[in-house]
């Protein structure tokens, strides 16, 4: 049953998740990192400025605030009682219907696995008791686990495509064609057609080898693409980015699970049971 969400922030953090011209929301490990570099690499070549992270800091006009949120995700797996109380994680309705909103969706079963690994491989503050749960118990977690994923992005999906301003883009469809996604994207965000010479920059800085290159090198001025332990290809940010990846780490039995949790997934969303793209 879909658990029933009050849309407010009274905290400190609701400065930070408003005032956006566009708002990015996502499942963790749904592409958002690559989305986001590809966007800063765009911007920052076509106003001729040294790449960053957070390209507002510019003053540049023309280039948009993009705010980044895991949204309901993030309330419901990081907030103690009084943090959940104020809807610390959560975008203030106000912004959702003021802002672009952009929903970034992956296949939930790729999804999952790949945050499993980041919670147990790369990031330092997973509590410990989450730490130790192995995929097959994180898989069933009423937080973690797959079944949260898809209610979350069922109500995400429900909520904004009523919007005016929003868009839908599938992380599987960005790597599939990413020049005529990322073009849609940045018409979506700026309602032109982008810069030849700075789009062709752009895919070529965020193409994945490339990233992964520059992470394992400690490029990125963020931790946000800093490996957990370069030692350790699981606690790379930019991993694999294989669609279709879940069946190399989930069970028969747990993949089995995982597709009967899949069918209650909204359908506009364009995932199957067999379909990967």
């Amino acid at each position: 049953m879909t658990r029933r969400l009050i849309r407010w922030n009274f905290s400190s953090r609701a400065r930070e998740l408003s005032g956006g011209d566009a708002i990015v929301v996502s499942i963790p490990k749904s592409g958002r990192t690559w989305v986001r570099v590809f966007l800063c690499a765009y911007f920052c070549k076509r106003h001729e400025l040294e790449f960053s992270l957070e390209p507002e800091r510019y003053g540049n006009a023309e280039i948009p605030r993009i705010i980044y949120s895991h949204d309901v995700f993030e309330q419901r797996t990081k907030s103690n009682f009084w943090e959940g109380v104020r809807g610390k994680y959560l975008i203030p309705a106000r912004e959702l219907r003021r802002a672009k909103v952009i929903l970034l969706a992956r296949d939930p079963r790729d999804a999952f696995v790949s945050l499993y690994l980041q919670l147990t491989h790369r990031d330092p503050g997973t509590p410990a008791d989450v730490r130790q749960k192995n995929v097959t118990e994180m898989l069933r977690d009423e937080r973690f686990g797959i079944r949260s994923i898809i209610e979350i992005m069922n109500h995400w999906l429900k909520e904004f495509s009523g919007c005016s301003k929003f868009l839908l883009i599938r992380y599987e469809s960005l790597r599939a064609a990413p020049e005529n996604n990322f073009r849609d994207l940045l018409l979506f965000l700026g309602g032109r057609e982008p810069d030849a010479v700075a789009f062709q920059a752009a895919l070529d800085f965020s193409a994945f080898e490339n990233m992964k290159k520059l992470e394992a090198a400690g490029a990125f001025e963020s931790k946000i693409l800093r490996a957990g332990d370069v030692s350790d290809p699981e606690s790379f940010k930019v991993r694999r980015g294989k669609v279709g990846g879940y069946e190399e780490y989930l069970s028969a039995e747990d993949q089995q699970y995982a597709a009967e949790a899949l069918q209650k997934l909204d359908p506009r969303f364009g995932y199957s049971i067999k379909a990967q793209s």
